[in-house]
């Protein structure tokens, strides 16, 4: 059998002697793994007591195995097996129960309690992360904090100065801090608190200012350094933005080039894994020097030994981290395996792998990656060798057979945890996994070439880079349909409920499938599913409704509303939203084909964050913005996006019109622009806002952006038309808003643009309930997804437009918060009141067939 590429954190699996059939793994060191990592977890969780329960609890095991054995004269297996499960288990809770006594008596612990500023002195352990979140208002988003791991050296905390051990996490600005390399050593600055998380993490040190007094580097973290340069720099030269800086990810682990959008779509699409140093890294990179070796012959034993030689210089690549080196021990397991030439070796070596894993480093009982490693580790060892033998038995090519087991697998083993972490389950995950399997292995091996011949040669490395352009565009590709494929992620309890709830869903699904009668009906059944789920979910019935004029998107904490122009598959676009994904995923539901006009009402980061999505294979007229142009940041985002897509960047003012077939436009604000607004002044912004109001087959619609309270006394100062059918709330809903400003545009409906969960608290419950009193009908984003304004049939006969709400339903989730736990859903007085087309909630102003009345309109107040 060949080396193959596997799937998540997965290993290679090259067994030179076929297991015979039915024959069973040996699983004597399973008990002792699972007891050894059940030691840690009730040291970490519950403290010393924890350890010294579960020190209590494993020694009477022993002792309970040694006396039975004793008095009946015949030791067993089973035996055998419960005293070296308690003897490890013992070992690891007194190992436990010293690093929980340490860490509560550290004094730098009690000044943590009370947020003492303190000096550090500290090594770092791991690359730092950076902190990426969406932007809101002048804040651009993106990653300007860090997250450092580090191990103390020394402390000083008031008057007290220890030189003393322990894991430490830096909150850290990012300038200066995300150029540094582990092993080097630092100082920091800031102010202490309590770590939060259940490990062996002493304190948190939020700092301020850079790293003082630096180190340098071990030289093989600087050769790994200029190896990644390499690489990073030729695939900027070699390839567009995105596949660019996904392929050092891919090769190597460095993703400080890779766009926020891709890390969404890898995100959505269940491909993270293949940024993150894992198992599957090391199996591409020994399987391509087995393989290589295969051709000539090798001998087996001969082969595994330079397989691990080959390791041991991608970890030096990759930069041994802790995460790196327990990636390493996972992608050796097999190897050795192989060495000893037994198919059944696999899994005591795994087994063997877990226990010198935990004992040297405790804290990886409550590592999630460490946990996904195992999980797909051991579904590649146990499951997949005799699920690819079923399918080749029933003419599956061999090839083929692998690369379908292989990410199942995986995907299978690793699913109840992924769901008890995220809150959530991925119906596109094993699909996309599938797909990008014929490309990983090139871009992999291609990436790692290139760096390593960088120092040699950067057109060499440039050639490799180019030569890897295809897969990594396919990989790109793929994330981003992935991505926007409409309910591709189901929300599922999280916590260890959750993960226990799949767990048992899966394992009762397994066991029914293995009768043939009933696997028949389950595979019924799931055609019967993907019969309905993919038309209704993936091209969801009634959408876009027919004839719409106006549509709100979900695009979480921020603006994007789309217009019909007349002419069809072109519109006009206001506001981009937060995070290019959600706008662009919105235009593609609504079949959009172009762009004539993008206008952008102010330059606040969840109003133009997602301007290269929206224009992203989309040919664009011209860009508008405001008389405002700060922030100077979000002036320059929409301008180099403008200019990469190739539409000209225009301004608009008070007083001008625009018309297509279908729409007309007239801009009523700002009508007294500042010459000079503070980019700070969010306010002040605010109240640049662009006032649109645009005319539509389904009545007018007032766009206003987030003017507050004194542009909005402007406009009813200057006597502006206001008046209008559909209101767009102003800011999100927030309290700015006048009662005058509400009487004078007097709407029927109002849009309110907002995320699930948000923290600002939008939209403000008394501005709701005082619109729904007045006989306003409010549509809400964060509780019904895109809303769309149609024109309802004229039930009265007086010739004026009846509107008609439609919502798509599916709104994008609140984020989760870093408890784990979603914030609760954003309650309102208003319920989808009926139903529109094909059973979507649809809420209409006009007077039913009924005969029963329409809510008549009050003045707000």
């Amino acid at each position: 059998m060949t080396g193959r590429r596997r799937g998540p954190d997965a290993v290679l699996d090259r067994d030179p002697v076929e297991p015979p059939p039915g024959a069973r793994p040996d699983l004597r060191l399973v008990p002792a793994a699972l007891a050894t990592w059940a030691a840690q977890l009730a040291g970490l969780l519950g403290g010393p007591a924890g350890g010294i329960a579960a020190a209590l609890l494993s020694a009477a095991a022993v002792l309970t195995g040694l006396i039975r054995s004793r008095l009946t004269g015949r030791p067993t297996p089973s035996r055998y097996a419960l005293v070296a499960a308690g003897g490890c288990a013992f070992a690891a809770a007194v190992l436990i129960t010293v690093h929980a006594t340490g860490l509560h008596a550290n004094p730098l612990r009690v000044a943590a309690e009370r947020g003492a500023a303190a000096e550090v002195r500290v090594v770092l352990t791991d690359d730092p992360r950076p902190l990426r979140h969406p932007g809101f208002g002048s804040d651009p988003g993106g990653a300007s904090r860090m997250l450092v791991p580090a191990r103390l050296v020394s402390a000083t905390a008031g008057e007290g100065r220890w030189s003393l051990g322990g894991d430490i996490l830096l909150l850290t600005p990012a300038e200066g801090w995300d150029r540094l390399l582990p092993g080097q050593e630092v100082s920091a600055q800031g102010l202490l608190a309590p770590a939060q998380r259940p490990d062996l993490t002493v304190a948190v040190l939020r700092v301020r200012g850079s790293p003082e007094a630096v180190a340098p580097a071990p030289w093989w973290q600087t050769g790994a350094g200029t190896l990644r340069d390499g690489l990073r720099d030729a695939a900027a030269r070699a390839l567009p933005t995105a596949p660019a800086g996904l392929l050092p990810g891919l090769a190597v682990g460095d993703v400080r080039n890779q766009t926020p959008e891709v890390e969404q779509d890898f995100r959505a699409a269940g491909l993270t894994h293949l940024t993150a140093v894992s198992g599957s890294n090391l199996a591409i990179v020994a399987g391509a020097v087995l393989l290589l070796l295969r051709l000539f012959r090798a001998d087996p034993r001969l082969a595994a030994v330079l397989a691990a030689l080959a390791i041991v210089g991608f970890v030096v690549l990759a930069r041994p981290s802790p995460s790196v080196l327990r990636a390493a021990v996972m992608g050796g397991v097999v190897l050795l395996a192989l060495a000893l030439g037994r198919a059944r070796s696999a899994v005591p070596a795994l087994s063997a792998a877990v226990l010198i894993l935990l004992l040297v480093d405790p804290t990886l009982a409550l590592d999630a990656g460490f946990g996904l490693s195992v999980l797909a580790t051991g579904a590649l060892v146990l499951f997949a060798p005799g699920w690819a033998a079923r399918l080749r038995g029933r003419g599956v090519p061999p090839g083929a057979a692998e690369a379908l087991v292989v990410p199942a697998a995986a995907a299978l083993a690793t699913a109840p945890l992924i769901a008890g972490l995220s809150g959530q389950v991925s119906l596109v995950s094993v699909a996309a996994n599938l797909l990008v399997v014929p490309a990983v292995a090139p871009a992999t091996v291609l990436g790692v070439l290139g760096a390593v011949v960088s120092p040699l040669s950067p057109d060499a490395a440039q050639a490799c880079a180019w030569l890897a352009g295809p897969a990594v565009r396919w990989l790109v590709f793929v994330a981003d349909r992935a991505a926007a494929v409409p309910g591709g992620v189901l929300p599922w309890p999280d916590g260890l409920g959750g993960a226990l709830l799949l767990t048992g869903v899966l394992l009762l699904l397994l066991a029914l499938g293995r009768r043939p009668r009933i696997r028949a009906l389950l595979l019924a059944i799931l055609l019967g599913l993907l019969l309905v789920l993919i038309p209704t979910r993936v091209v969801p019935p009634g959408w876009p409704p027919a004839g719409w004029s106006v549509v709100a998107c979900d695009v979480g904490q921020g603006d994007a509303l789309v217009l019909a122009t007349g002419t069809p598959g072109w519109v006009v676009v206001v506001d981009t939203g937060p995070q290019d994904g959600a706008t662009d995923a919105c235009l593609d539901r609504l079949g959009v084909q172009g762009i004539a006009l993008l206008v952008v009402s102010h330059l606040h980061a969840d109003h133009i964050g997602g301007v290269d999505g929206a224009l992203r294979d989309r040919p664009t007229s011209a860009v508008a913005v405001g008389p405002v142009r700060e922030p100077r940041g979000g002036l320059q985002k929409v301008a180099s996006a403008a200019s990469s897509a190739g539409a000209p960047l225009v301004g608009l003012s008070a007083g001008r019109s625009l018309s297509w077939p279908a729409l007309r436009i007239d801009v009523l604000g700002p009508l007294h622009p500042s010459e000079y607004v503070d980019p700070d002044d969010g306010t002040a912004v605010n109240d640049g806002s662009l006032v649109l109001r645009a005319q539509t087959p389904a009545g007018s619609v007032l766009l206003t952006g987030d003017v507050e309270l004194s542009s909005q006394g402007d406009l009813l100062a200057a006597g502006v038309p206001l008046q209008a059918d559909v209101l767009k709330m102003p800011h999100h809903g927030s309290r700015y808003s006048s009662v005058p400003f509400l009487n004078a545009v007097r709407p029927r409906a109002a849009l309110v643009s907002v995320g699930a969960g948000n923290t600002y608290r939008h939209p403000n419950p008394e501005m709701i309930e005082a619109l729904t009193r007045a006989g306003v009908v409010v549509a809400r984003t964060d509780l019904s997804g895109d809303v769309a304004v149609t024109a309802a049939e004229d039930a009265d006969g007086d010739g004026r437009p009846e509107l008609a709400l439609v919502a798509r339903g599916d709104p994008q989730p609140a984020p989760r918060r870093s408890g784990g736990r979603r914030p609760g859903r954003p309650t309102g007085p208003l319920s989808p009141g009926g139903t529109g087309p094909r059973g979507r909630p649809c809420w209409s102003t006009a007077r039913s067939r009924s005969g029963r009345p329409r809510r008549r309109r009050r003045r707000a107040s």
